[in-house]
């Protein structure tokens, strides 16, 4: 695969393995398999199907391949069809292109072909069509070689419904008889000679949708579900989308497309000079517009005016368009000739990679299926009533071109659509319709005037250039990953980075001979032997009956049964799932000198005792601690596609580790409609002025420390990939907070960065905050002034005022560390706090 994959992809691969093996245990020809994989719009479930053909086929670091498998994917569209087998071609690097086959009319075989992948789609399995029927030129319907194939290796025969895309039909009749036709997967049909297939898996974005599919089937169902929360997480979507409408009703459609045209522009300069800046040219992203248009008539093919339009366009570029610039996807018209310009036809799965293309023009039909993460921008020509189609297409729109998050540029992580007959109230309904689709959307939505994009205050670039000490931490919410698996992992990536050549060789020596210190330990406890003999044989007892005594008399040793060694070979690869990265084969070779055996069963009993694996565990996390803090200043000078990486596995960590803070160039920021002006503020709009709202402690504690001398400030949002976090502990787990304020003063020595947290004594999480300011301030005190909890409080003269308790001072820490309850932390403020008024 030349993907790696998300965490939230892993576990779903990892569950759809585990899915295939229980429904292969399961089945028979009684009981047919089904397996219902849901997963979001914009989530990637053809990586992750892609994933797992590879590893049916060719193995993996804890399975054994079958190079003969065969794979039917079946949906209800040839386009759909194409776009999947160009993204499988893509992204494999072990599926060779001549086994990636479409079935055509001319298809006719007894059996499928092991090791292919065949697409077929359901307007070709119609009673009318010629691949179901027989003739002089086909000897098998495939119908027949279905049933033949599925009989004669039921175990290594898989059928994909890709149910992903449902409603690219026109009619409801269509969709029935598509639908229907699916259905005979399932249940099979005896007037067409077809028997019922014994594993699908469905591939869908709403399990809902899937489940009516399979309504009234006697197959057993599994389901593996990825949560919409975990696509957000991960960088594969946008992080916002902003709308624009005009504020009167007037006739500004051509105003606004300008307006689209100079967004456009921007992302253009903007992806170029990051591609340039991260050395990445092979990766250049050219981003599209695309332009949604009227219906057109049988005289002209859109009641928009495109030669306007191409004039906007060719003044935009500064020249004249050049062919294969610009094309349109209308299904009723060949090449369209406009100003001497040829707008050329293009069929929407091939608009991704065709990197001339810059403006695409279309109708209705780029929403189901179609995939394009380069369209950043869209202009749309269509009245308000098309709002549920409009918000159906942005759900297409909102992927990462490069699938992951631009940390340097918030513009780049945005999607801007214009729409010119829009008013405030129909912008609302395409806002609900979205919320309503099967993608996993931002976090963010809503107009221009609600999210706005901030830059660096240039008057404040020193101050930038001076935070390059500074930490943060990342705690993630996604499946933490054994530490075993997470060490080896890092220390590969060390050395493709060239960072530290011999790290994956030493890690994997270090890792193999603790594993020989454990058994080793095993050994002389005694253990070993007795869980030896019951992985190599076990006892059979005998129950017998004497009639003349009329008594039952038991032998528990009449017999012993050698346990197979396909048996041991296969508690060897669990053993191997347990330990992760191939580890257990790696022994293995090591040992290749003595009874192989002997060897499997050292794993096996290693991977059973749960203290060997909790100190293997405990080592490992140690040691990934260790070789991220070497090397984390080396990693921070990586581009940001290989520090992706480095942030996925440190995220993935059960204990939360610091790493460089980096602030972007530009951030996005919500102004809420009760914001205020004000000053001072690292980012800021073009013309200067940062708004946003503030309640009265955190606006009063900025006028104070404004008052007494701070250089700048930061408002410190919850959740942005750029905010400060801090990881706290509630029940045990760790959680993230995210203190309000970053205060800038200045010395003789240069900045100092203060953390500042105005925080309400009533909230339960009171004293667990505390804590998690006092032992982040033990570890880096170095790095940061003042790291303050601050309430709002009447002193001795009756007035109000903020009383401070600043976690940088020893003494105060050392008594915040220790405490359990809130009313604790009371007392500590009575006697600690200090005001700074």
């Amino acid at each position: 695969m030349r993907d790696i994959l998300f965490p939230f992809q892993d576990t779903a691969l990892s569950e759809l393995h585990e899915k295939i093996s229980k429904a292969h245990l399961m089945w028979s020809e009684r009981d047919p398999q089904v397996i219902s994989f849901s997963s979001p719009t914009g989530s990637g479930k053809t990586i992750i199907m892609t994933t797992l053909f590879e590893e049916i086929l060719y193995g993996s670091a804890d399975s054994i391949g079958e190079p003969d498998s065969v794979f039917i994917w079946l949906s209800d569209s040839p386009e759909l069809n194409e776009q999947t087998r160009l993204k499988i071609e893509s992204k494999s690097d072990k599926i060779r292109v001549r086994d990636l086959m479409t079935i055509d009319s001319t298809f006719n075989a007894e059996y499928f072909e092991g090791g292919c992948i065949y697409f077929l789609n359901t307007q070709k399995l119609g009673s009318d069509k010629l691949l179901t029927g027989m003739s002089d030129k086909r000897q098998f319907s495939i119908w027949e070689t279905l049933t033949n194939t599925a009989k004669r290796n039921p175990k290594q025969f898989y059928v994909v419904i890709d149910e992903a895309h449902r409603g690219t039909f026109t009619s409801v009749q269509a969709e029935n008889k598509a639908q229907s036709i699916m259905q005979k997967f399932i249940k099979g049909s005896k007037s067409d000679g077809l028997c019922v297939m014994p594993l699908v898996i469905g591939v869908t974005a709403t399990p809902q949708r899937f489940e009516n599919l399979i309504a009234g089937t006697v197959s057993t169902v599994q389901k593996v579900i990825v949560p919409p929360e975990q696509v957000r997480e991960s960088g594969l979507l946008k992080d916002s989308i902003l709308i624009h409408y005009p504020d009167i009703q007037l006739s500004a459609d051509m105003t606004m497309f300008k307006g689209a045209l100079e967004d456009w522009r921007k992302k253009c300069a903007h992806w170029k000079a990051y591609c340039e800046h991260q050395g990445d040219q092979e990766k250049m992203v050219n981003p599209i517009l695309v332009v949604q248009v009227e219906d057109g008539s049988e005289r002209e093919s859109t009641q928009t005016d495109l030669g306007a339009c191409v004039d906007l366009l060719e003044e935009t570029l500064g020249r004249k368009l050049q062919p294969g610039e610009v094309v349109h996807t209308f299904n009723d018209r060949g090449n369209v000739k406009v100003r001497n310009i040829e707008i050329q036809k293009i069929e929407a799965s091939l608009i991704e990679e065709d990197n001339k293309v810059m403006f695409v023009f279309f109708k209705m039909n780029l929403s189901t299926g179609w995939d394009c993460p380069r369209a950043e921008t869209m202009m749309s020509f269509r009245s308000a009533q098309d709002y549920t189609y409009i918000a159906q297409l942005l759900g297409r729109m909102i992927r990462t071109p490069l699938a992951r998050r631009i940390s340097s540029y918030a513009e780049l992580n945005s999607v801007r659509l214009f729409l010119p007959y829009f008013d405030k109230d129909t912008v609302k309904k395409v806002v609900e319709a979205l919320r309503d689709s099967e993608a996993a959307i931002p976090a963010e939505i809503g107009t221009n005037r609600e999210i706005v994009t901030l830059g660096r205050c240039l008057a404040y670039s020193d101050v930038f250039e001076a935070m390059d000490n500074l930490i943060t931490y990342r705690i993630d919410s996604s499946r933490k990953q054994a530490p075993l698996k997470l060490l080896i992992q890092l220390s590969r990536a060390l050395t493709m980075d060239g960072i530290e050549l011999g790290a994956q060789k030493a890690i994997k020596n270090a890792v193999l001979l603790k594993m020989n210190e454990e058994i080793a330990r095993i050994k002389d406890s005694g253990d070993f032997e007795p869980r030896a003999a019951a992985m190599t044989g076990f006892a059979l007892g005998t129950l017998t009956f004497d009639y003349g005594d009329n008594a039952y008399s038991f032998d528990e040793m009449s017999q012993t049964i050698a346990v197979s060694e396909f048996d041991i070979s296969r508690h060897f690869e669990q053993a191997g799932k347990l330990l992760g990265e191939g580890l257990h084969k790696e022994y293995w070779i090591r040992n290749s000198t003595r009874n192989h055996i002997d060897v499997k069963i050292e794993v096996i009993v290693l991977t059973s005792d749960t203290d060997s694996i909790e100190r293997l565990n405990a080592y490992a996390e140690r040691e990934f601690i260790t070789l991220y803090e070497n090397h984390k200043r080396s990693i921070s000078r990586l581009n940001e596609a290989r520090k992706n990486i480095y942030e996925r596995l440190i995220n993935a960590s059960a204990q939360p580790i610091s790493v460089p803070w980096e602030l972007p160039h530009s951030i996005d920021f919500s102004v809420p409609a009760d914001s205020s002006n004000f000053e001072q503020h690292l980012y800021c709009s073009e013309d200067g002025t940062f708004q946003t709202s503030l309640n009265s402690w955190e606006s009063g504690v900025i006028a104070e420390e404004l008052k007494n001398g701070a250089v700048c400030w930061l408002r410190n949002l919850d959740r942005k990939k750029w905010s400060l976090e801090i990881p706290y502990e509630i029940s045990g787990v760790s959680t993230p907070m995210f203190p309000d304020l970053v205060i800038v003063r200045a010395d003789a020595h240069g900045y100092i960065f203060d953390i500042l947290e105005p925080h309400d004594p009533s909230r339960k999480d009171n004293y667990p905050k505390a804590v998690g300011l006092a032992k982040f301030a033990e570890k880096h005190w170095d790095k940061f002034g003042r790291i303050q909890l601050i309430r709002l409080k009447k002193g001795v003269d009756g007035r109000e005022h903020f009383y401070r308790l600043d976690m940088g001072k020893t003494t105060v820490r050392n008594k915040v560390r220790g405490i359990i309850s809130n009313e604790e932390l009371d007392r500590i403020f009575d006697t600690d706090s200090v005001r700074e008024d």
